[in-house]
């Protein structure tokens, strides 16, 4: 029965694992979508993020059942109250995935991001997306070393986010206030997955010594 038991918490580990794989995508994705004007690209973003949906669901009730059936301790129960949380972080970062695709299809065939402002999303993405396979890593790895590391990526994603202010409110910005709300949006789209990511390394910090981050957050919108 303990046996079982164990390869279910295995088994849940593993798929949260896989959910990250694919919100990586999502987010690759999602700014090929942006970035390239590429409608297809847009829609299965869109489109999978109800996958996504289907696999939060799925986890979640997993989880809770394995709370009620089992009454974990220690090393366990941890492990399932953060994949809780680490499953619902996944799921936001869908939506935002998704977000950022809608604004590409919206504005199709025009750019929603205009060309001086480009360098900077495409970097913003790269690093949410390295920051989301991180995550996946240090969940796969229980790494402590490495889930630490990624407040370094998150502090370099609040910097572009700062620069993308700059240029939205100087006198100079003349692209319009459609342009500037978009990216207004998407800046904070990208900013907000890194975030989800950010707190993924916290919950596996949390999974491996029984300790929360000092001064971390555990849950954002």
């Amino acid at each position: 029965m303990r046996e079982s038991y164990h390869e279910e918490l295995t088994s849940v580990v593993t798929d949260l694992v896989t959910m990250t794989d694919r919100v990586q995508t999502a987010v690759q994705d999602a700014t090929r979508a942006l970035l390239t004007t590429d409608l297809a690209a847009a829609e299965k973003v869109i489109g999978d993020d109800v996958v996504l949906d289907r696999l939060h669901d799925d986890l979640e009730q997993r989880c809770f059942s394995l709370l009620a059936r089992q009454s974990p301790v220690a090393g366990e129960l941890r492990t399932l109250v953060a994949a809780l949380r680490m499953v619902a972080d996944l799921a936001r970062m869908g939506d935002l995935s998704a977000h950022i695709a809608k604004i590409a299809r919206m504005r199709y065939p025009r750019g929603a991001v205009p060309e001086s402002m480009q360098p900077n999303f495409q970097r913003m993405a790269v690093l949410a997306s390295e920051m989301v396979e991180a995550a996946g890593r240090t969940l796969r790895e229980r790494n402590v070393l490495d889930a630490e590391k990624m407040a370094d990526h998150d502090e370099e994603i609040d910097e572009l986010r700062t620069h993308q202010f700059r240029v939205l409110l100087d006198d100079s910005w003349n692209h319009g206030v459609e342009a500037a709300v978009d990216c207004a949006l998407l800046g904070r789209y990208y900013e907000r997955i890194a975030d989800h990511a950010v707190l993924m390394g916290s919950r596996v910090i949390y999974i491996v010594t029984g300790l929360h981050p000092e001064g971390e957050n555990w849950t954002i919108a």
